[in-house]
């Protein structure tokens, strides 16, 4: 596999307290299978779909504080000690400093200066996604913030992004690419009147699904709420939802799209 160029979305985890139930939602909602879990690194497990690697969930570490569970998505570097360097100089704090995980490659977590959580990943054996944008798989991913200056300033510092706005009344949307056609991360304006305060600023995964309304039912019914949608869009017919252990995501059917994409200045 072709290396992802540094800033590219390469890798997503949860912790969950209930791993079962984690396993069994996910593997109704998004066809997911699950590999063994690996004692050696905290009892981290890939899910797979179609035999591909596409994300992973893992328990809390013995003795640590329950966390909120949520997905975090991991950004591809080729040094991530010198992206490390990057996100401290360019105002996000690293929270996990860079360390080594095995021959699977190298990691760190991080916070952007609005607090926004996120990973790094240098791949060694571990490449990242082995599938995307197809059911089951990661489709996409946007940063919701309060302070878009701040973040669009960090990602650009830290990442190197061409930054676009997307023309659309009402809407303050932001397209970043590493300089080619192809966008790899998506920004929204948290607004006060569709986020509650108490909703932290946040990267919400897209996952790409067959149907999106069927998706949405099959989350219910294990427990799972709707937030928003189903929604049409020029992009894909999609959603918001809270799993049964609060982590949100997004499904997405890529093949449904309405409308004409809208102008990127």
């Amino acid at each position: 596999m072709a290396a992802r160029p540094e800033g590219t979305p390469i890798w997503t985890d949860a912790m969950f307290t209930d791993v079962e139930g984690a396993k069994k939602f996910y593997g109704e909602v998004l066809g997911w299978t699950f590999g063994e879990s690996s004692a050696e690194f905290g009892n981290y497990t890939t899910a797979y779909r179609n035999g591909k690697a596409v994300a992973a969930v893992v328990p809390p570490m013995p003795g640590q504080d329950t966390p909120q569970s949520a997905w975090c998505l991991y950004f591809s570097s080729p040094d991530v000690a010198a992206t490390a360097e990057k996100i401290g100089s360019s105002g996000g704090t690293v929270v996990m400093d860079p360390m080594k995980v095995g021959d699977f490659g190298s990691m760190c977590l991080a916070q952007d200066p609005t607090g926004i959580l996120f990973g790094v990943w240098q791949p060694d054996t571990h490449e990242g996604f082995e599938l995307e944008g197809e059911p089951g798989s990661f489709a996409w991913a946007e940063l919701f913030t309060r302070d878009p200056e701040r973040s669009d300033s960090f990602l650009t510092s830290v990442f190197g992004y061409n930054a676009k706005t997307m023309r659309e009344e009402n809407v303050d949307y932001k397209v970043f690419d590493l300089g080619g056609e192809q966008p790899v991360l998506g920004r929204m304006t948290m607004t006060p009147e569709d986020f509650p305060e108490e909703v932290r600023p946040y990267i919400q995964i897209y996952f790409a699904v067959d149907n999106c309304d069927q998706a949405v039912e099959k989350a219910e019914k294990l427990g799972g709420q709707k937030v928003f949608g189903p929604m049409d869009s020029p992009f894909g017919r999609f959603a918001a939802i809270l799993d049964p252990q609060g982590a949100a995501f997004a499904v997405i059917d890529l093949k449904t799209t309405v409308g004409e994409m809208p102008e990127m200045v």
